[in-house]
């Protein structure tokens, strides 16, 4: 049977993400709510969970009620928030053989750094399963709970690279997807994979792009020059500052770091790209690059 030529019978239970991509619909009855809701993506290993729990951390400071998600195996995302290595989803579900009504929210999520609320979604065993089938799981348990009712943002810190349906699921959730990235040929180019993804899931779903932050780089040039050739826009710049590397060793969020006048200039610009997420981020229509038009754009010396 095709791929791009469902039953009819299905027609109404998927949606077409892509050519040659079928990805199932998200069930009316799982979507979140009234609450804002960002997806941060990036290459692995530029700083996503250290730039989601800062922004988080930021988000409260602005008075905001937050909800942390981190989807990954390693599940790390929040451990500067809550000081900790916290049980996942996935984990607790497992010790009552995945009957959710038996768990209780304090099971599961806990409260960090100035009342922020953190999950660790999890992920299935190494080449066993799918990571969106973690996060609808994760979804569906907070709204059972009734823990989305009275939350004002909820952000979802994502493994890497989308690589599959499965790292994009949370894209079904958001209004606004951001992507971390590095003044780097590798960052830029898991960039415009990504972008490329939440161009396909916005064909079905509410999310858009809303920008880059630059992390890590002491200059901007490449991925400026980028974001002018795709439609893209830079909302914020975190140079590579040796203090956010020791706020991650010492498991604290960059607020309860000494605030040298560097520190506090980041966490100003951290606070201010909350505030500026929280008004509302203009939906971009970026047009990602083929692979071999990025190779050449970015080229090499």
């Amino acid at each position: 049977m095709a791929l791009l030529d469902p039953p009819a019978r299905t027609r109404d239970l998927i949606g077409l993400d892509g050519d040659g991509s079928v990805q199932v619909k998200l069930d009316p009855a799982d979507r979140i709510g009234t609450a804002k809701v960002f997806a941060v993506y990036g290459k692995g290993g530029i700083g996503k969970s250290t730039t989601s729990s800062n922004l988080s951390a930021a988000f409260s400071l602005l008075g905001k009620r937050v909800l942390q998600i981190g989807c990954d195996p390693k599940h790390d995302s929040t451990f500067t928030l809550t000081k900790k290595l916290m049980p996942t989803v996935i984990d607790v579900l497992e010790t009552v053989e995945f009957h959710a009504e038996e768990l209780r929210p304090e099971d599961y999520m806990f409260e960090g750094y100035n009342g922020v609320m953190c999950v660790e979604a999890g992920g299935p065993p190494a080449g066993t399963g799918c990571g969106g089938y973690v996060v609808g799981q994760t979804v569906k348990l907070l709204k059972q709970h009734h823990l989305l009712e009275e939350t004002d943002v909820v952000l979802f810190d994502v493994l890497g690279d989308v690589v599959c349906g499965g790292f994009a699921a949370p894209l079904q959730h958001a209004e606004r997807a951001v992507v971390v990235a590095s003044n780097d040929f590798d960052s830029i180019f898991a960039m415009n994979r990504i972008v490329a993804a939440i161009k396909a899931k916005a064909k079905n779903y509410d999310v858009r792009m809303a920008g880059v932050i630059a992390n890590r780089s002491a200059a901007t040039d490449e991925i400026d020059r980028f974001n002018a050739a795709t439609g893209l826009k830079r909302l914020a710049h975190f140079p590579d500052l040796d203090a956010i590397r020791r706020s991650r060793l010492k498991k604290c969020t960059l607020f309860e770091m000494e605030q040298t006048p560097e520190v506090a200039a980041a966490c100003d610009e951290y606070k201010r790209l909350a505030a500026m997420m929280w008004a509302g981020c203009d939906a971009l229509d970026a047009e990602p690059m083929k692979d071999r038009d990025i190779f050449e754009f970015l080229g090499f010396e």
